[in-house]
């Protein structure tokens, strides 16, 4: 699916495979060489980024919505750091993190309005764990009252596909 087309926006993006972040200036052509879990996959300026879905608008295709309620406490919604997570896919197997069984632990610190996450990869040497990481920390941030997200990568225990959802090993074809 390679389609040339213009940023209409300054354009957040994240270099693949490092996941550092960066902007894409309006007005500038760009490469869509992929569209994988709500993300797309551009080349700009010989570099491959990542435009993270809600985004999309950006260069001119539907912006995927997060409609997080802010309830007025000041207090983050654990629940919705979940939702953020669940919305988060996998690059290469388009399944949530949450469904596939990589997100090992979530604490909300109220104090310090600082959501740390302990997640995991489906190998060790994934080259998109940097790329993970920064979506996830992209997409937390999105949750009201969230002021910082750190993530741990972990790999005790190994992730297998017994940590899958029914549904995620129905959907990659692993359930039988």
């Amino acid at each position: 699916m390679q389609k040339m087309v213009v940023t209409q926006r300054d354009c957040p993006a994240r270099r693949v495979p490092s996941g550092d972040p960066t902007v894409i200036p309006a007005g500038q052509f760009i490469t869509i060489n992929q569209a994988l879990g709500g993300n797309y996959t551009v080349t700009f300026q010989g570099n491959m980024l990542r435009i993270d879905g809600t985004d999309a608008d950006a260069i001119g295709q539907e912006a995927e919505v997060l409609n997080f309620t802010d309830d007025g406490s000041g207090q983050i919604n654990e629940q919705q750091v979940w939702q953020a997570l669940d919305s988060v896919y996998d690059p290469e197997i388009p399944i949530s993190l949450v469904s596939l069984g990589l997100i090992y632990k979530v604490d909300v610190n109220q104090t310090e309005k600082r959501v740390t996450i302990d997640m995991t990869l489906t190998a060790p040497g994934c080259g998109m764990g940097p790329v993970l990481v920064s979506d996830v920390k992209y997409r937390v941030a999105k949750v009201p009252n969230v002021a910082a997200v750190h993530v741990e990568l972990v790999f005790d225990p190994p992730w297998s596909r017994e940590m899958m959802s029914e549904e995620a090993q129905l959907e990659a074809g692993l359930f039988f």
